[in-house]
């Protein structure tokens, strides 16, 4: 993706795409989807989508330690 291209979707997030990106990461990382999985267009969105990535998955590490 171009750099201009990046510039322009970073500028057109809310705080409904961050709650989503977010819930779709921590959804991946809870079912053991891959970490690569997401889209990487804006770099704020692919933030909380990592963030949810990671609570979710260490969620799912939580739970088959726990079983």
């Amino acid at each position: 993706m171009e750099p201009d291209t990046r510039l322009k979707d970073d500028r057109h997030w809310s705080l409904e795409s961050l709650n989503k990106a977010y819930q779709q990461g921590y959804m991946a990382g809870l079912t053991g989807q891959s970490y690569s999985r997401h889209d990487r267009r804006a770099e704020v969105l692919a933030a909380a989508w990592e963030a949810g990535w990671d609570d979710g998955h260490e969620q799912l590490l939580r739970q088959q330690k726990s079983a």
